[in-house]
């Protein structure tokens, strides 16, 4: 039984709640921190968990085995240093911290810890993490370049480094923003009155990682919830590429092949085990199974328990770092590159870095 805490009260921080209390065997949550008081109320009238008003009091109360920090970019470092300075470590909500600068303050105080972890969801979403199981057994060759256009910055940065298989080194990127109208039907709550169409940036980058590999970043605001685009995601490599759930390579023969990714779904037609995601196969393997069947969770809940579970073995030396800090340091001074380059019109060059 792993016991964790939770600083921060808002929306992030309820996946956590509700992770930790479908995981009893696992989990115990010991307590969230939210220093808004009718925030407060509303997390104990839906989860019934214990509140408090300052992560000192938390602390003062019960000592857990790690912290998950789900504050705002502002604040992350400020509670990640306090809770870390006590010997805790900490799983971290995106992006460590908002500028370069923060970045390398952050480092310079707890990166020597090795007590930070960040909760980077996106390669562990069933899609992406069987992608990524195809990509490391081959299936394309060598991989060459990924373009993303789904969702923003450094969760790009993540999934294109993580195709890439690129570290870090030094990085050229090419950004330019364009606006034009678009319906925006669907925010996070649901529906929008009005459906008119409004001005929305495009975002459009190119990013150099050196040796032969790169990224293509394209995203529009809201994309996460704008149903009106597509999610693409294209992995080329020497040999093949994969386009969204589909591949094509060279195989023996030779012959040039084209496959699909696979998800098995339960829940349709006369299955009635519950709708769920069992398992995602390419050519008849099973590259990703869900570890959480029977619990019905989506693929955000997937990742984010995937990367609990993981944070819990790595603290019994049990397992791997599922995301150091240096991964999501790396990613988030890209994702600023890109910005900058955006906004200046300019080529941007980002050094290598003190984490790396």
């Amino acid at each position: 039984m792993t016991t964790f805490a939770i600083v921060g009260g808002g929306w992030r921080s309820e996946f956590y709640i509700r992770l930790g209390q479908l995981l009893p065997e696992k989990f115990e949550l010991i307590g969230v921190v939210a220093r808004n008081s009718d925030r407060a109320a509303e997390l104990q009238a839906d989860f019934g968990i214990s509140i408090f008003e300052s992560t000192e009091a938390l602390l003062q109360f019960s000592k857990p085995d790690f912290v998950v920090v789900a504050v705002s970019w502002v604040s992350n470092p400020g509670v990640v240093k306090e809770i870390t300075s006590l010997g805790i470590p900490v799983l971290c909500e995106t992006p460590p911290a908002p500028d370069v600068p923060a970045l390398r303050d952050l480092w310079l105080a707890v990166g020597k810890s090795e007590l930070v972890q960040v909760a980077e969801q996106y390669l562990y979403l069933p899609g992406h993490a069987a992608r990524l199981a195809a990509v490391k057994a081959g299936e394309i060759g060598i991989p060459t370049s990924v373009e993303v256009s789904s969702t923003h910055g450094y969760h790009a940065v993540s999934l294109m480094r993580g195709y890439l298989g690129v570290g870090f080194e030094p990085a050229t990127i090419s950004a330019q923003d364009f606006v034009a109208p678009l319906i925006d039907p669907l925010h996070r709550g649901g529906w929008n009155e009005a459906l008119d169409a409004i001005n929305r940036t495009t975002t459009i980058g190119t990013i150099n990682f050196g040796n032969g590999k790169s990224g293509v970043y394209n995203f529009v605001e809201n994309q996460w919830h704008n149903q009106l685009r597509h999610r693409r995601i294209v992995i080329r490599g020497s040999a093949g590429e994969i386009v969204d759930n589909e591949l094509i390579a060279l195989v023996d023969g030779p012959a040039i092949v084209g496959s699909e990714f696979r998800r098995y779904q339960l829940g349709y037609d006369l299955n009635l085990d519950g709708f769920d995601t069992e398992h995602i196969s390419l050519n008849g393997n099973v590259l990703y199974k869900n570890p959480f069947v029977g619990l019905r969770l989506m693929d955000e809940e997937i990742a984010i328990g995937t990367i609990m579970v993981e944070m819990a073995q790595w603290i019994a030396g049990k397992g791997a770092a599922p995301y150091p800090l240096r991964e999501a340091a790396q990613d988030q001074l890209i994702s600023l590159a890109i910005n900058e380059s955006a906004l200046s019109g300019k080529v941007v060059q980002t050094p290598r870095e003190i984490w790396a």
